[in-house]
């Protein structure tokens, strides 16, 4: 069987900037996902809901992922490149998630995430020229100014399209993540060799 050549054209001044990345930090809401922020309630009279100023509060708060960005987070892994997750939320949802796909360097309820960065890029004995982030909103910002590449996906706020690196054509939650991932893989070149793995 001939070799399958790659269907993904990427700009080689592109690929050349992520050429030496180890670790990918990724913010959740709006990257992972599709920003949007589901809320279910708490039947009148279980002990789990709240009052607030004469709101029942407290439901489950729910989040739909992509499988594509699952599974692109996944063959980063198997090619040395370590996904890492910085988000200003956490859920039983989210957790869930994350350990199912095997992504262990984890901050939550994190609103200043430079420094939550920080301390993954110690763990793991790299520096901010080996490190790569994507993000959407304002809080991303400082991390994103660090790294050596940063990326956005098509719903991200303005300014931070502007300073991104590269823009992905998905939203978050859409294949956004999978689109990064597959240009990390690219760069680092053993995309095409993992693809013929599958195909073979």
């Amino acid at each position: 069987m001939r070799p399958h050549l790659p269907a993904l054209n990427l700009a080689p001044e592109l690929l050349l900037r992520a050429q030496n990345i180890k670790v990918a930090f990724f913010d959740v809401d709006g990257v992972l996902t599709d920003g949007g922020l589901y809320f279910g309630e708490y039947p009148p009279g279980d002990e789990r809901a709240t009052q607030h100023e004469g709101f029942t509060t407290g439901g489950e708060t729910l989040k739909r992922f992509n499988t594509l960005d699952g599974h692109g987070l996944k063959l980063l892994q198997r090619m040395g490149i370590t996904p890492a997750v910085i988000t200003g939320r956490d859920s039983v949802v989210l957790r869930s998630r994350l350990h199912a796909l095997g992504v262990t360097h984890t901050h939550y309820g994190t609103e200043d995430k430079r420094p939550a960065a920080e301390i993954t890029l110690k763990e793991l004995g790299l520096d901010w020229s080996q490190a790569a982030f994507m993000g959407d909103d304002w809080p991303d910002l400082p991390v994103m100014r660090r790294v050596a590449f940063s990326c956005a996906p098509a719903n991200a706020h303005v300014e931070v399209k502007a300073l991104a690196t590269h823009v992905t054509q998905a939203r978050g939650g859409d294949g956004a993540v999978r689109e990064f991932c597959d240009l990390l893989m690219v760069a680092s070149g053993r995309y095409a060799a993992l693809l013929q793995e599958y195909i073979a």
